[in-house]
Parts: C-alpha cells; structure tokens; sequence
C-alpha cells in the first residue's frame, strides 16, 4: 500500500560534539538515504529535521541538522525513527519499498486466486523473501523474476507465478 511517509533510517548515535548524527539507512544504500534533505521524526510528518550535507560514512550517514548545534543537542535525536515523505523518492517505475509491500495480496497469475497477504520481506542477499500469511500458515516465496510477476502498489497487490511446492505440500 502507497503510504505518504515511509521509515528510512534511524538515528543511532553523535558524531563528533558539533551536533552532526548517525543515520543507520534502511534502504538499498547510503547514498540513496543521502538525496533527501528533509526528513520527518513522525510517520505522519511531523517534526521536520533539514540535513545539512548528508555524507556515507561505511554503512551509515553522517550529517549535521540544521539548529542542532551541540552534542547534548544531538543526543536527544539518538534512536529516533526517521521518515521520508513519498513523493520526495525519485524510483524507477518497477522499484518500491518493503514497508509499501507488508499488507499487500498476493493474486495467482493463472487462476486470480488470493494466495494471501504479504507479511514480511527477509532480505537474504541473493533475493529476498516474501512472507505471504494465509489463515494460520505462512509461506515463504522468493522474489525472483519466475515468481513475481508484477508488484502494483497502488492497488495493494502482488501478482505470483505459483511454481511447484510453494503453495503446497508437494516434492
């Protein structure tokens, strides 16, 4: 489902005692996390943070905020979720994120059977895994071009190309 703000990253810690933070990303990369200057402390867009020169550092981002000057200041930001407004992400018509995927249904391809709601979304390095819950059993699909036929967020659904075994007890 399109949701207006999405969680990217939390804050994790200071850097330096000038008040610049520590991003952990929650997405492909730090770079990515890097091309806002605007973030949210709330999922409904509430108390807005400007990031001044958001720059990678290894696997998190290193930024200063604007009016945070000190690192008592900046402290008082450590684990605080951070979000993104939606329309401020430039993807590619075939990208989405994870947190749009978690309620969406899964549609048979050949049959337009509802396979269930996707749940989860492991990412395990080769493709990730989707969660797909149905009434008390939980199956795990991998996101690879054989099964995942088409991912249409804006109408909450997911359309699998079911392949032997993984809706089933069979070999």
């Amino acid at each position: 489902m399109k949701k207006e703000f999405l969680s990217v990253g939390k804050i994790v810690g200071t850097h330096g005692v000038r008040g610049m933070v520590r991003i952990q990303p929650w997405c492909d990369t730090p770079e990515f996390l890097c091309s806002f200057k605007t973030v949210y402390l709330d999922e409904n867009g509430g108390n807005k943070l400007q990031l001044i020169t958001p720059k990678p550092h290894g696997n998190v981002v290193i930024s200063t905020i604007k009016n945070v000057n000190s690192i008592d200041d900046a402290e008082k930001l450590r684990n605080k979720i951070i979000y993104i407004k939606r329309d401020d992400a430039k993807l590619e018509d075939d990208q989405y994120f994870i947190e749009e995927l978690i309620g969406c249904e899964a549609i048979d391809v050949d049959t337009n059977e509802l396979l269930g709601i996707v749940s989860d979304v492991s990412q395990t390095g080769a493709n990730d895994v989707w969660h797909i819950k149905k009434n008390d059993k939980e199956y795990l699909i991998p996101c690879i071009d054989e099964v995942v036929i088409s991912v249409d967020i804006q109408n909450n659904k997911v359309i699998i190309k079911q392949m032997k075994g993984l809706f089933d007890d069979e070999d």
